[in-house]
C-alpha cells in the first residue's frame, strides 16, 4: 500500500490508522478526517477489495464524507470511517471482531464506530464487548434511540426525494412519480417501501436478481437487471448501493430529472457534480440526504456517553430537518448557478473550520 498522503483522496486527514492482527486475520483501516466538532464518527465497512488500495480509497473518501455529513446534520461529531479488508470468502469471526474492537479502544475515543455495509447490529454488540466507543446497539428501552440505523437513513432519503420532486417537478406528492431504485438492502428497500405506500411508480434493481424480482412483486413494481438501472427512463434515480457510480459514461446515459439516494460518494470525481448540473439534473448531495442513520447513531451514543435518556422522537425531529437543508442548498445552487454538491461542500467546510 502506497503512502496514504500521496493518494488523491487524502484531504489533510488527521489520522489514518492501519491495523493488522495476525491471530484473527484482521486487516483494517481507520481514518479520522476531522475532529473539529467532536470525535470522528462513522460506520465500519466489511468488504473484500481485490486491491487493498481501493479499501484505503474508501476509508479516505468515506471519512471525509462523514465530516461533512455530521457537520451538515448539526451533530457534535467529527468524521471518521473504518474499513475491514475481508478475504474472498468474507470470513467474519468473533476473534476478528474482538481484535477490531480492541483497535477502536486503543484510539482512546478519537473514533466512534457503528454499522455500515457488511456489518450488522449483532457485530456491533460483539465489538461493544471490547470498547465503549461504539453505537448502533440494540434499543435499550421503550422509545429509546438505537438499533439498526438503516430504517432511519431510509426515512431521511424518502423525505429528501419528496423535497426534490417538489423543487424540480413542482409536485407536492410522489403519486405516480417514477423512481428507479438501485439496491434494495436495508436502506434502498426501506426507501422503496415508503414510496410505494405513497403511490410512486417503482423500478428496482439489485446485484441479486432473484431478490429484486421478489421485492418488485411485493411492492407492485418492476425489476430490471443491475446494469440497466442507471439508464431507466424515470423521474428520480435513487442510488442506494455502493458509491462512485456517477462518472462521464453513466451520467451521459441517465434519463432522469433527479438523482437522490443514500449511497455514499455517488460522484466518481468532484467534477462529475458539474456534469450533472450541466445536464439539468437535480442532485441531492448524498451526505445531506442520507444523514438519518448517523443522526440515530449519534443520538444514541451521546446519550449513553453522557448518561442521559435518548428518545427516538428526537431522532425523527432531526431527520425531519433534512428536506429544509436540501432546499437551502438547491436555492443557493439556483441563484448562483453552482452545482449543489459544491454549495454543500462549501457549507460543510465552513462548519468544520476548513472554509
Amino acid at each position: 500500500m502506497t503512502a496514504f498522503w500521496t493518494e488523491p483522496d487524502f484531504d489533510d486527514h488527521e489520522m489514518v490508522h492501519v491495523v493488522r492482527d495476525r491471530k484473527s486475520g484482521l486487516t483494517a483501516i481507520i481514518a479520522v478526517h476531522s475532529s473539529h466538532l467532536g470525535p470522528g464518527a462513522g460506520g465500519t465497512r466489511f468488504w473484500h477489495y481485490p486491491d487493498p488500495k481501493d479499501g484505503l480509497r474508501d476509508a479516505l473518501r468515506l471519512s471525509r464524507g462523514m465530516s461533512y455529513k455530521n457537520a451538515m446534520a448539526g451533530l457534535p461529531l467529527g468524521g471518521g470511517k473504518a474499513v475491514i479488508l475481508a478475504d474472498e470468502d468474507r470470513t467474519k469471526t468473533p476473534e476478528l471482531l474482538a481484535a477490531f474492537g480492541d483497535a477502536v479502544e486503543s484510539l482512546g475515543g478519537r473514533y466512534v464506530t457503528a454499522e455500515d455495509v457488511g456489518i450488522s447490529e449483532a457485530d456491533m454488540v460483539a465489538v461493544s464487548q471490547r470498547t465503549a466507543h461504539v453505537s448502533g446497539l440494540p434499543v435499550s428501552g421503550e422509545n429509546a434511540a438505537g438499533g439498526d440505523p438503516g430504517p432511519f437513513t431510509a426515512t431521511g432519503i424518502y423525505l429528501g426525494i419528496k423535497a426534490a420532486v417538489r423543487h424540480k417537478l413542482g409536485k407536492d406528492t410522489v403519486q405516480g412519480v417514477h423512481v428507479a431504485v438501485q439496491g434494495i438492502g436495508s436502506v434502498g428497500g426501506g426507501v422503496a417501501r415508503l414510496l410505494a405506500k405513497d403511490g410512486a411508480k417503482l423500478t428496482v434493481a439489485d446485484i441479486h436478481a432473484d431478490r429484486a424480482a421478489a421485492f418488485a412483486d411485493e411492492i407492485g413494481g418492476t425489476a430490471v437487471d443491475a446494469d440497466a438501472i442507471l439508464s431507466v427512463p424515470c423521474d428520480v434515480l435513487s442510488p442506494n448501493a455502493l458509491g462512485a457510480i456517477l462518472d462521464e459514461e453513466s451520467i451521459a446515459a441517465l434519463d432522469t430529472a433527479i438523482v437522490a439516494g443514500g449511497a455514499n460518494n455517488q460522484l466518481a470525481r468532484a467534477h462529475h457534480g458539474q456534469t450533472l448540473f450541466d445536464r439539468g439534473i437535480l442532485f441531492a448531495p448524498d451526505y445531506v440526504i442520507n444523514a438519518g442513520g448517523i443522526i440515530s447513531v449519534a443520538t444514541e451514543y451521546i446519550a449513553r456517553r453522557d448518561s442521559k435518556p435518548s428518545g427516538v422522537d428526537e431522532v425523527h425531529k432531526l431527520i425531519a430537518s433534512i428536506p429544509d437543508r436540501l432546499e437551502t442548498i438547491w436555492q443557493q445552487s439556483d441563484s448562483s448557478s453552482t452545482p449543489p454538491d459544491v454549495v454543500a461542500d462549501r457549507m460543510a467546510q465552513d462548519l468544520i473550520g476548513r472554509g
